[in-house]
């Protein structure tokens, strides 16, 4: 089946030499494993990018900008739509080779690759709708006007959690913009990669407009010559907070720009007038989907006194009836972590909540079986345990009570991400306040909605030490254009803004 779906998708060796830049005949870098999480055995080798093949190309994609950035958006946003097309023909293999190399179920592997599938339906509306403003002048028979144009080529660094879905976030808005884009991957999940630039190369030929997608498959040193590289006046850079400050301080020493979606410690708030089915339910797919291993997972639950005692029972019950397994199978709701040392690091954070007062109250141990499966687990905690204010990538949810509204909303806030919160009430007033400026400091507020699952049509990003960034919808595309303000006179005199005079003498 694997070597099947492999073919399928252009892929044509399986633990020897599959080519993680296939737009170099032979890269010269070190070789990265994909390991299937559910098993711990290696699904394939890909080669990754040597110095000598980065340098390659990005003066490729330097050349192509040159040329890509004079089609017309329209004709770009064919381009994508083309691409659309080609992910559609190949959504159930691309979205079993994600299942198969980052441990995340069926549906949410064609998940992600339908999320590729909705930005490039966005990308070819919006490659339409790339306008300015026009401004009111203050000197007669002036018109003044804001217009957009490409940045240039753009680096996308992404983490293994959505090894394909946040690339094309970044992808498909920077092409109808009229960048060219710089891929590295993540190591752990080089083999999506490469699968996804196998699909690109084929829309690339059929439009004449090869080196507008370009892959690095490599390690750390690649994503630092990224942002190090002059070349790239953009880097979107997704992953730990402890990441976004290195990239953000490199690409900043350049006076470059980075777009960084960077952790989140995440929280929801359930009043006693919430409808507790709802929020069960939402609660469940937020702190258990993906095993934990989402920005937007759900970390902290934060339930009024009056209802933590029983709706903890519920929330054991249904964590008791998850079915955990191999995530390709019918039925299974959990797979396994990326890799050992997610198991780890769990664990340790696990040992840190006991020793800060925590209480486990069901899960937290790892699974006898091959890969890197763990319980999910509840932790009954206090808002000021230190561990409380970490975000550990697993699935681990703490417990939290509160009294009033503010104290509920004060500990939402507490902590240094600012990504995704939400609160359960059928109360307006409490949504409202919520949603108001004295509510959630996160990029991301639901009402009776959890924290994970956003749309691709509104901007995907948070605040504080997630980074600020905004990717996906709205008006996002804006990171991937400079802005270009324009004044044109009209008329036959030179009048200055401000009531400003300059005479010339006359002789």
């Amino acid at each position: 089946m694997f070597t099947e779906v492999l073919q399928r998708l252009g892929l044509n060796a399986v633990n020897s030499g599959t080519r993680g830049l296939t737009s170099i005949d032979q890269p010269t870098g070190s070789r990265f494993a994909s390991v299937n999480p559910a098993t711990g055995t290696t699904l394939a080798t890909v080669v990754g990018t040597g110095e000598a093949d980065y340098e390659q190309i990005v003066a490729g994609a330097s050349r192509t900008f040159a040329t890509w950035r004079t089609w017309p958006a329209p004709r770009r946003g064919e381009v994508i739509r083309q691409l659309g097309q080609a992910l559609r023909q190949h959504k159930a293999d691309l979205g079993l080779l994600v299942t198969l190399e980052t441990g995340k179920i069926l549906s949410e592997g064609e998940g992600e690759v339908q999320e590729m599938i909705d930005m490039c339906d966005f990308a070819v509306g919006l490659s339409r709708q790339l306008h300015g403003l026009t401004i009111a002048s203050e000197r007669s028979a002036h018109r003044m006007f804001e217009q957009w144009h490409p940045l240039g080529p753009v680096g996308v660094i992404t983490a293994f959690n959505f090894p394909v879905a946040v690339w094309a976030w970044n992808a498909a808005l920077a092409a109808v913009c009229g960048d060219v884009i710089v891929w590295k991957p993540s190591p752990q999940t080089p083999l999506t990669a490469v699968a996804v630039q196998k699909i690109c190369d084929r829309v690339m030929a059929d439009n004449n407009c090869e080196g507008l997608f370009n892959l690095c498959v490599g390690d750390v040193s690649i994503g630092e010559r990224m942002a190090a590289d002059r070349r790239l006046p953009l880097i979107s850079a997704t992953g730990s907070c402890a990441m976004g400050c290195r990239v953000a301080a490199t690409v900043a020493g350049r006076l470059g720009r980075s777009l960084l979606e960077l952790g989140g410690n995440n929280a929801v708030i359930i009043t006693p007038q919430a409808n507790l089915d709802l929020a069960l339910r939402a609660v469940l797919f937020s702190a258990v989907g993906t095993v934990g291993q989402r920005c937007t997972t759900l970390r902290r639950l934060i339930v009024h006194e009056s209802l933590a005692d029983s709706f903890a029972t519920k929330l054991r019950q249904a964590y008791a009836s998850i079915l955990i397994g191999d995530p390709w199978q019918p039925g299974v709701l959990l797979g396994p972590l990326i890799n050992d040392r997610a198991v780890t690091q769990m664990l340790a954070a696990l040992d840190n909540a006991r020793q800060q007062g925590g209480e486990i109250l069901c899960g937290g141990r790892r699974l006898d079986r091959p890969g890197f499966f763990v319980e999910p687990t509840l932790v009954s905690a206090h808002a000021n345990m230190p561990i409380v204010r970490e975000e550990t990538f697993a699935p681990i949810l703490y417990l939290l009570t509160y009294r009033d509204l503010d104290e509920a909303i004060a500990i939402q806030n507490s902590v240094e991400q600012g990504l995704s919160s939400a609160i359960f009430t059928d109360s307006l007033t409490e949504a409202e306040t919520f949603l108001s400026a004295r509510g959630s400091d996160c990029g991301i507020a639901n009402v009776n909605i959890g924290t994970s699952g956003a749309e691709i049509g509104g901007a995907f990003g948070g605040e504080k030490d997630t980074g600020g960034g905004r990717e996906a919808g709205s008006d996002a595309w804006k990171a991937y254009m400079r802005r270009q303000t324009c004044t044109i006179n009209g008329g036959r005199e030179l009048p200055l803004a401000q009531g400003v005079r300059f005479e010339i003498p006359t002789t």
